[in-house]
């Protein structure tokens, strides 16, 4: 995979960055702050605001399965941190954008590479990717 616009020294400097363990616990109060709104409690992508959306929130249970099996780390990333924003949300994703910045912190996609983003993300991820059904 090439990363565009990253010197050598840049992709070193990420690669020697320790990957976060993930608080799959804090992930699900993040979630259930943040997301549970228009995601649901129960992330099938029907809370109270769905119906008010112009696209419908997705199934956040189903990233996995509707991703050949792999949970789409990077694509995930992507969306809450700004970086693919979504129309639906009125801006870029996330509406809680100030909330979710922070430390510098990696992780690894499924393809072995570190992916750059903060704390809260991680933890966030830990606690979507322990949710998805088979």
């Amino acid at each position: 995979m090439r990363i565009p616009c990253m010197s050598f020294v840049a992709i070193l400097t990420l690669s020697a960055l320790p990957v976060a363990a993930q608080d799959a616990e804090a992930g699900q109060d993040h979630y259930r702050t943040h997301c549970a709104t228009c995601h649901g409690i129960e992330a099938r992508g029907q809370g109270p605001m769905a119906g008010v959306l112009l696209i419908k929130p997705s199934d956040l249970t189903a990233l996995a399965r509707d991703n050949g099996g792999v949970f789409p780390t990077e694509r995930v990333v992507m969306r809450i941190d700004g970086r693919d924003p979504l129309v639906s949300h009125g801006s870029p994703m996330p509406v809680y954008g100030d909330f979710f910045e922070g430390e510098d912190t990696a992780v690894k996609a499924p393809n072995g590479q570190p992916i750059l983003t903060s704390k809260p993300i991680v933890d966030l991820l830990g606690y979507l990717q322990s949710i998805q059904n088979e």
